[in-house]
């Protein structure tokens, strides 16, 4: 009640939850000697004495966000409202298996010699893409860093002594979408990123849809060509490589190499390494050939791996992100043409936007969820 509607008064606080003035004296006496409330002051008196306002203090503790990726690490240090006050960054490069876990572990440890007390904060929370079980906080299996079977929630709590949550990337974006971005009274959401991989977080009912295991979402490892290119994972057609960056970045790559003239090669000044996502995007708006035909063929194998999410789940709402998608309005616009055309008719009728969390979204997915863990709160408000 006080993260949600402070600064508010004590009695206020009884008076909306129909409990004792004492217990919540009592409740929230307790919540200020842990450091999650502050007074702030007195509000405005109905005939009596003025009452003193309480609010989140949410600058006293802090929390640790971890994004792992396929091709960066970033560190936060973020407060009680997801807010980043400190952040280091590293790209993954060539590191994958045993060298990349002994690189995360590192960074964390130089991020937090620069770290107030270690009593002040409340929790280091991971996300990565992969199969992760959330319980034990064990990533399963990623195909691209070559990792199986490893427990960052056991090897982060021994080293450093501080509470861990291991996470699915996706699971924790459409959380985060969920609390802190305008769809929060959807019960039946999609989000469903384009990067380097392929994936979805899924709310069916106002519940995480994680899986058995932790392997429900894996939207890029759905086959959408029977006799198509071998993935990484062992199967044949994935979706992912058909739609993913390093999938358009290898068609670019073929293109101009063997002669194809494009606007790519401009604004990546000639150095054909340089390309980028944003750079694509900008030649689509610059109507490239190349890249306009890209972005097309991208939109009609995502839009046929949204109408299998679409018809499966039936979601009020899905929204699009990651960095070959976000701000490509050719690539969503054909895709909002591709689900009106081919989905049911009945299931037709429902918004595709694109994600609202902007450059911080997987910092603040990170961070998302250890605050629902922590404040429990609730996703339907």
């Amino acid at each position: 009640m006080i993260r949600e509607h402070g600064p508010i008064s004590r009695s206020e606080i009884a008076k909306r939850n129909g409990i004792s003035p004492t217990t919540v004296a009592s409740a929230t006496q307790e919540l200020m000697k842990e450091g999650y409330v502050c007074e702030v002051g007195a509000g405005a008196s109905n005939g009596g004495r003025k009452p003193i306002l309480l609010k989140l203090a949410s600058d006293h503790l802090y929390l640790i966000g971890i994004s792992v990726s396929n091709f960066m690490i970033e560190i936060a240090q973020m407060n009680l409202e997801a807010n980043i006050s400190r952040r280091s960054a590293r790209p993954v490069r060539s590191l994958s298996g045993d060298e990349l876990i002994e690189a995360i572990l590192s960074d964390i440890a130089l991020f937090l010699q620069q770290c107030p007390p270690r009593e002040q904060c409340i929790g280091i929370s991971l996300i990565t893409p992969g199969v992760v079980n959330s319980e034990s906080g064990t990533l399963y299996f990623n195909s691209k860093l070559h990792l199986e079977n490893i427990p960052f929630k056991q090897l982060i709590e021994t080293r450093f002594g501080i509470k861990t949550w291991v996470e699915n990337d996706l699971n924790a974006m459409v959380l985060a979408e969920k609390r802190f971005g305008p769809y929060g009274k959807c019960k039946n959401m999609i989000y469903v990123s384009v990067a380097d991989g392929v994936g979805a977080g899924i709310f069916f009912h106002d519940i995480l849809l994680r899986g058995g295991v932790g392997g429900a979402g894996e939207l890029g490892h759905t086959i959408v060509d029977r006799n198509g290119i071998r993935c990484e994972c062992g199967n044949v057609g994935c979706l992912e490589n058909y739609v993913n960056w390093p999938a358009v970045y290898s068609r670019i790559f073929a293109s101009v190499t063997r002669g194809k003239p494009s606007v790519i090669m401009d604004l990546a000044e000639g150095d054909i390494t340089r390309i980028t996502p944003a750079i694509f995007k900008e030649a689509i708006q610059k109507h490239d050939p190349l890249a306009v035909d890209l972005a097309d063929e991208i939109s009609s194998f995502l839009g046929l791996g949204m109408v299998n999410l679409i018809n499966l789940f039936n979601p009020e709402i899905v929204i699009i992100g990651g960095s070959v998608c976000v701000d490509n309005n050719r690539v969503i616009e054909n895709v909002r043409k591709y689900v009106a055309s081919h989905a049911l008719p009945v299931l037709r009728n429902l918004p595709i936007r694109q994600s609202t969390l902007g450059k911080d979204a997987d910092l603040i997915a990170a961070a998302s969820i250890l605050l629902q863990d922590i404040f429990h709160f609730s996703l339907a408000e």
